[in-house]
């Protein structure tokens, strides 16, 4: 068995009780988050958003961060103090009860395994538009065997795709505010824009935030989790935002907000009137990159909650196996791997993003429902942070288009079914 030395000079083991090893540190917790967000979002979300936002934009990303930034706070309170695997799966059924964490854990699996699909559709139209299918289902192939290897393995690739992601953005940025050649365009504050329009930009907005919650769901295998999940988790999502940022003011300051809205590969089109076509090629290698680092971080973040719901028999039981020599849930990541490249040969990109945004707006209502309950001793954050993030959530989850709302809503129904039927079943045993 491991050992390691704590700050007071204890020694704890680096193995838990169930196989996983804590092996992960402040950096490795910070690289996954990040990967998890600096993604294909970015590259994507703009230019729907500013269809519904118009130069209010930067609005539409304030109110976003402002809900990501509650949900973070309330997740790295519970991390710390639920230190497991499976995030707010775990935290809903210690401090709400076990329906509200089968019902966290559902949307989880299910909304995460169609962002899964996404960032993999996301790689192959970047790469290979004719055949994007297809280079989607190799992607999902090949992020699930690093994955299998272990998750220090995947945490050392995930620091190179970051660092790749970060110096695309900031050769858009540095291009977009050096040019001469460029005209840039004139902001307007459009009469046009409605509440409702912010809200929804916020909504897709959101999509590229949603990743800090990986570094929760790795629980067991980091180092001194009380202490490494929150500093990690708001440490993520701060440089995310600040990237992020820097990234609207460019693409909004080069293209308008009109031009943004109409254009198919936001980024791309930044740097061709900005004047810098030659970095063309430089972004679509970024957005390929950018999804390859979201889809290795939601494959790990998606298998770890499998792996805390099969412990519970939510999930087949068999899920829950640990691999003796790679220390990974080696079943929950092949069978996650299965339905996402099923998911990523058939289904279509934008519909897989609104889907994925309905289960994930819904799982962190649970987490900052939660949060609420934890008391000062525990590290209960201030009332007004989970507070605001489950209005927030559910407020964003309503502003999303109504077939995904509708889908979404299906599907929580379908899980509801599921864990009355088993539940009725079990109770039936018992007597």
């Amino acid at each position: 068995m491991d050992i390691a030395i704590t700050r007071d000079g204890s020694k704890v083991s680096d193995t838990t009780p169930t196989g996983l090893r804590r092996s992960l540190g402040v950096t490795d917790a910070v690289m996954i988050g990040l990967g998890a967000m600096i993604g294909a979002g970015i590259f994507a979300a703009l230019a729907p958003a500013a269809r519904s936002a118009g130069s209010w934009l930067l609005v539409g990303l304030a109110v976003a961060a402002v809900v990501a930034y509650c949900n973070a706070t309330s997740s790295a309170r519970l991390a710390a103090r639920y230190p497991a695997s499976g995030g707010t799966y775990v935290y809903g059924r210690e401090r709400l009860g076990e329906f509200w964490g089968y019902l966290a854990g559902w949307c989880f699996v299910v909304g995460k395994t169609a962002s899964c699909a996404a960032m993999a559709l996301t790689v192959g139209t970047y790469a290979w538009p004719a055949h994007a299918h297809a280079v989607a289902v190799g992607a999902v192939v090949a992020v699930t065997a690093v994955n299998y290897r272990g998750v220090q393995k995947s945490a050392l690739l995930n620091r190179v795709i970051v660092a790749i992601v970060l110096a695309v953005l900031a050769a858009v940025v540095v291009a977009a505010c050096t040019s001469e050649s460029a005209e840039f365009a004139r902001l307007e504050l459009g009469s046009e824009v409605t509440v409702f329009g912010v809200l929804q930009a916020a909504g897709l907005l959101f999509f590229a935030f949603a990743g800090y919650a990986r570094i929760a769901t790795l629980g067991e295998e980091v180092r001194d989790p009380a202490r490494t999940i929150p500093r990690a988790i708001p440490l993520a999502l701060a440089i995310t935002l600040v990237v992020y940022a820097f990234v609207v003011v460019a693409a909004v300051v080069v293209l308008g907000p009109q031009g943004l809205a109409r254009a198919s590969a936001p980024l791309t089109e930044v740097v061709r009137v900005a004047g810098a076509g030659w970095l063309e090629p430089v972004v679509r290698v970024g957005a390929v990159v950018a999804a390859l680092g979201s889809l290795l971080a939601l494959i790990l973040g998606v298998s770890r909650t499998t792996l805390a719901m099969a412990r519970d028999r939510h999930l087949p039981h068999g899920l829950a196996a640990v691999h003796p020599r790679f220390a990974v849930p080696h079943r929950a990541e092949v069978t996650v791997g299965v339905i996402v490249a099923v998911a990523a040969a058939t289904a279509d990109i934008r519909a897989a993003i609104g889907f994925s945004s309905f289960g994930v707006l819904l799982y962190y209502a649970v987490a900052n429902a939660a949060a609420w309950t934890l008391t000062s001793s525990e590290g209960r954050p201030p009332r007004w942070v989970p507070v605001i993030g489950l209005l927030g959530c559910a407020v964003l989850a309503c502003t999303l288009p109504a077939i995904s709302v509708l889908a979404g809503a299906g599907v929580v129904v379908l899980g509801i079914v599921i864990y009355a039927v088993r539940r009725g079943g079990a109770q039936s045993l018992r007597r």
